[in-house]
């Protein structure tokens, strides 16, 4: 069940980080769950021992936790946007 919600967190946070950096009509569901999901693992993995919140993994329903994993996924937004010269679509 715990697995179900991240995927269902992720690609919210994914969806929502589109909309912040302005790529949602250029991807689709697919890329927004991977994006989110990638992103709440690096932000867990890096972000959240120096803020002092649990990562998504732990607490899904987190506020703290959903904030941490938005900031990861705009980072790969960006990350990618970077490395494919502003290209969205895999």
């Amino acid at each position: 069940m715990g697995f179900i919600v991240f995927l269902i967190i992720g690609g919210l946070v994914g969806w929502l980080a589109s909309k912040v950096m302005g790529t949602d009509a250029q991807q689709g569901i697919l890329l927004n769950v991977i994006i989110g999901i990638v992103g709440a693992i690096l932000a867990g993995w890096l972000i959240s021992p120096l803020v002092g919140v649990g990562d998504i993994r732990q607490d899904p329903l987190s506020i703290g936790a959903i904030l941490v994993s938005l900031v990861g996924a705009i980072a790969v937004i960006f990350i990618w946007k970077l490395i494919s010269g502003g290209r969205t679509r895999v």
